[in-house]
């Protein structure tokens, strides 16, 4: 069986990075549920089950996915890529669905989410819903590549919060706080960066898939 390479595991690592700032202000989300309620969790106190179920769901969707997108461990362990494949598929459901719920139900300030963030959270919950519903039936038809691309798609739209610490983090530090206009055209910009990124990758793999055939016809 062919070893590992240090490149099978960057691109868990970068996703793991990547995925690491949300997690913990999801750990302290948790922890807040248990404490007084104050003005900025009373929302998350009155209505608990949709915040827990997201970042529950959101934690093993970019956990799993982590590893899913990796060449090297889906050759080694290809059994834990199916199993993994649908808790990773089921958890990224809840996290668009529960996403989708808590903006349109909780009493979110509108310096922390204005018309156009509502907008594009609907927008991006829909889409990574019907993403993993697209991917998941592609595979039961053996259509890998559809598979990869929509999977890829909808995990690189689940990271959205990942790229908006990114994002924002630079601004916050220098100015102490994001609100407003400018608070929803980072989040906005950091789920279009992320679908971008996602059809460069998607149109690589489609170009390498494609070249090699040729390729082999050469030898």
């Amino acid at each position: 069986m062919k070893k590992l390479t240090k490149r099978d595991f960057l691109v868990p690592v970068l996703l793991l990075a990547l995925s690491a700032i949300p997690m913990l202000g999801g750990m302290v989300r948790l922890l807040s549920l248990s404490a007084p309620a104050t003005a900025e969790s009373a929302r998350f106190v009155a209505a608990p089950v949709p915040i827990v179920v997201h970042i529950v769901a959101a934690a093993l969707y970019s956990l799993l996915g982590a590893f899913q997108f990796s060449a090297g461990f889906r050759r080694r362990w290809p059994m834990w890529h199916r199993r993994a494949g649908k808790v990773l598929a089921l958890s990224g459901l809840a996290t668009a669905f529960t996403g989708v719920w808590m903006a349109v139900v909780y009493p979110i300030p509108q310096s922390m989410q204005g018309p156009l963030t509502l907008a594009t959270r609907l927008v991006v919950g829909g889409v990574m819903f019907a993403a993993i519903i697209v991917a998941w039936r592609s595979i039961l038809r053996r259509d890998v590549a559809r598979h990869e691309a929509w999977m890829i798609r909808a995990y690189a739209l689940g990271q959205g919060a990942g790229m908006q610490v990114v994002v924002m983090l630079p601004i916050i530090l220098l100015t102490g706080n994001v609100v407003g206009l400018t608070r929803d055209l980072l989040m906005t910009l950091a789920w279009v960066i992320n679908w971008l990124a996602a059809e460069w990758i998607i149109r690589r793999r489609t170009r390498a898939s494609r070249a090699a055939p040729a390729l082999g016809l050469r030898a």
